[in-house]
């Protein structure tokens, strides 16, 4: 796996992951190591902060004022 495997398990609610393999076989372990760590605390951060729900359709954030629509040259 990688780190973005390891960041979404954690988002999703997961207590842990194993992931001895991916370190183990890496070209560079200590640094896959460290990006495992990283990702694993981005992924409890974003479980914990909680995400907007997800919709079917966006739904705009900005007022459409000041929009800029074309260009006109």
């Amino acid at each position: 796996g990688t780190a973005s495997d390891v960041a979404i398990a954690f988002e999703l609610g997961a207590d842990g992951v194993l992931l001895n393999s991916a370190i183990a076989h890496a070209r560079d372990p200590v640094r896959m190591s460290t990006a495992m760590k990283y990702a694993a605390l981005a992924g409890r951060e974003a479980y914990l902060s909680g995400r907007i729900p997800r919709r079917l359709y966006a739904t705009a954030s900005s007022p459409e004022e000041g929009v800029i629509t074309s260009r006109t040259w």
